[in-house]
């Protein structure tokens, strides 16, 4: 018998006093959307507590949508904390969702974010407090059905064993039908096993439980999937892909929260998708095409989403917004519109030329904080390796006008063990740090550069399904250690901050993005030895993956460091962003010569095979600068 739906909040209020941050866990937030009365239930829950998942852009709208479809309603939910976790499991109280206080076992469908690799164990964590059976194949006909999707779904295989269903692409219209879709089968009571099939049939929606894992061809080590015999599935599991861009709200966001949040502004969507086609970047290949919202409709957006919910600042997000085609004509609108109110404006993605400076100017007028850009490679040789496109007088240029324009503090965001990565580039990184800080105080005013401030953070390359890099080995963690040593020695001037991405959590992360549905049982494992939260510095340790590694007899460093050969069927390859394999393998064999690939919005078509595998064209409102 199904839980019931019911709520439960006075179970909970009494732990609240013994909590660090109780505003976690109250509801009833300005702008929240409830809707008790209504004939099927959907629960969406960010693996992560509440204030890193409240801005989740992706949960906002498909909360949005299905609250404004009639019948359905969508509730939210969040990870506890540690210490409310463990309350709560001492108390015997299940994980509830926030607007009713229900119990996440009383929806009829449970569907998780899956942001990126490193919230594996929170699936768990949350399906263990929800009172849901962790394995999909042990869950009866009154369980929920139990469903994920988000940016890190194109392995989806370390995560299968744990869903029902997984929603591949983007999500808008696709939650609304599958929910519609199941409340039709749920009403006409069909078997769980029936209901799974006939769920698979909606575009952008994979049931694991369908298909397997074989090993009889030249494949990865962890195999590759295909659909069961006798099950009449698709064999690749194409993206869902909004094609009307324009016809999404841009402000999806309506709640309100009572603390202080991890990205506490308006956020506005104003383009989705990037062709620039960094060889690295899983999401510059995923999210294409391109599509732009009008500068009329953002403009709108802005004031509107400003008037509703008082906040004093906005971003303007995407994968890149400099590049869109009325970035100019926006951000002098928005300026005049919001005159001296108080209110900034912000672009999370500077372009690394003069132009994307130039934005940067025109929404900072006279506040200038800090200024990033992100040239990834240290060399020109290395630039033209991932297809970054950008020469050594841009980044001169843009940091130059960035200093005379104002700024005094800029970031430089860079990658380490990149493919052809040599203790060379690893040096270029050093001496662009230190040129760049040369050149602040060559423009600086002598009176000014106390203020100065030149900042390097330093990632470490994780090979990602779905790009020209899928291939590549992990660099080894204690190889990556030397070359930290290397740059930190190789930077002259002790002015320039260096950060360095922790070696062990991307030695993980590089398992999950590469492996195959034999991965479970190690997050499991994980799990069970005590992992959750392993985003959090302060919550990872990486004894406990390697104990349960070994007692699956697995090696980490082997799994993240083993090349996998161009002709092998892959474990992620029965679901597609869209691109095609000829075009990766193409990209690979072009970064080998180092020879880069032009933007498709600006120049002709690079056949990657997005538009016609998914019927879909890049929509731009004007010509790209």
């Amino acid at each position: 018998m199904r839980v019931p739906y019911e709520n439960r909040f006075h179970e909970l209020e009494p732990l609240l006093a013994r909590v660090e941050k109780p505003t976690r866990y109250i509801d009833h937030e300005w702008g929240a959307l409830y809707k008790p009365e209504a004939e099927h239930r959907c629960v969406l829950i960010y693996p992560d507590v509440y204030e890193v998942g409240l801005p989740n852009q992706g949960i906002a709208i498909l909360y949005r949508n299905l609250n404004e479809a009639p019948g359905l309603s969508c509730e939210r939910g969040y990870i506890p904390w540690v210490d409310m976790a463990d309350e709560m499991r001492a108390a015997g109280i299940p994980l509830l969702s926030l607007e009713g206080a229900a119990p996440i076992a009383s929806f009829d469908v449970v569907g998780f974010h899956v942001p990126h690799e490193m919230a594996c164990t929170n699936y768990l964590e949350g399906l263990d407090l929800a009172g849901i059976p962790l394995h999909a194949a042990d869950r009866g006909e009154d369980d929920p059905i139990v469903i994920c999707g988000g940016p890190s779904v194109y392995n989806p295989e370390p995560l299968a064993p744990f869903f029902d269903c997984m929603m591949i692409g983007e999500g808008e219209e696709q939650i609304v039908e599958f929910c519609q879709r199941h409340r039709e089968l749920r009403d006409s009571g069909v078997s769980r096993a029936e209901m799974l099939r006939e769920l698979s049939k909606i575009g952008g929606v994979y049931v694991p439980s369908l298909y397997e894992v074989r090993h009889d061809e030249p494949c990865s080590p962890h195999g590759y999937t295909v659909p069961r015999d006798g099950e009449d599935v698709r064999p690749v599991v194409y993206k869902r892909v909004v094609k009307d861009f324009g016809a999404t709200n841009p402000v999806p966001q309506a709640v309100v929260p009572y603390m202080q949040i991890v990205q506490d502004r308006l956020c506005v969507e104003v383009l989705r998708g990037c062709a620039r086609g960094c060889r690295f970047c899983q999401a510059g290949m995923t999210y294409r095409p391109v599509r732009e919202r009008s500068a009329d409709q953002v403009v709108s957006a802005v004031t509107g989403g400003l008037a509703h919910m008082g906040y004093d600042e906005v971003s303007l997000n995407s994968l890149s917004t400099t590049d869109h085609s009325k970035c100019a004509e926006m951000l002098n609108r928005l300026n005049k519109r919001l005159g001296d109110t108080g209110i900034s404006i912000s672009v999370p993605s500077q372009r690394l030329d003069s132009f994307g400076v130039d934005m940067a100017a025109a929404v900072a007028g006279e506040k200038k904080g800090g200024l990033t850009f992100a040239p990834e490679a240290g060399s020109q040789r290395m630039r033209d390796i991932i297809n970054k496109n950008v020469t050594e007088e841009d980044l001169e240029r843009a940091t130059r006008a960035a200093f005379e324009a104002g700024w005094r503090r800029v970031k430089l965001y860079f990658m380490m063990g990149l493919p052809g990565e040599t203790d060379e580039d690893i040096v270029a990184i050093a001496q662009l740090a230190d040129h760049t800080l040369e050149i602040a105080r060559e423009v600086v005013p002598k009176e000014q550069r106390g203020g100065i401030s030149v900042s390097i953070s330093v990632s470490v390359f994780i090979p990602k399904a779905h790009t020209p890099f899928q291939w590549c080995p992990q660099l080894d963690d204690a190889e990556v250690k030397r070359r930290q040593q290397l740059l930190f020695h190789s930077v002259k001037n002790r002015a320039v901050r260096i950060h360095c991405h922790d070696a062990a959590t991307s030695l993980v992360e590089a398992v999950m993005s590469r492996g195959g549905r034999d991965i479970a049982p190690l997050i499991e494992g994980a799990w069970r030895r005590g992992q959750r939260f392993d985003a959090w510095t302060e919550q990872f340790e990486l004894g406990r993956w390697e104990e349960a590694a070994a007692e699956l007899g697995m090696d980490l460093r082997a799994l993240a460091q083993e090349s996998f050969e161009l002709d092998w069927r892959l474990p992620w390859e029965h679901v597609s962003p869209g691109v095609s394999r000829g075009f990766l393998l193409r990209e690979y064999r072009r970064s080998l010569e180092g020879v880069t690939t032009p933007d498709c919005t600006r120049e002709s078509c690079t056949g990657c095979g997005v538009c016609p595998t998914l019927k879909a064209d890049n929509v731009l409102v004007g010509e790209r600068a």
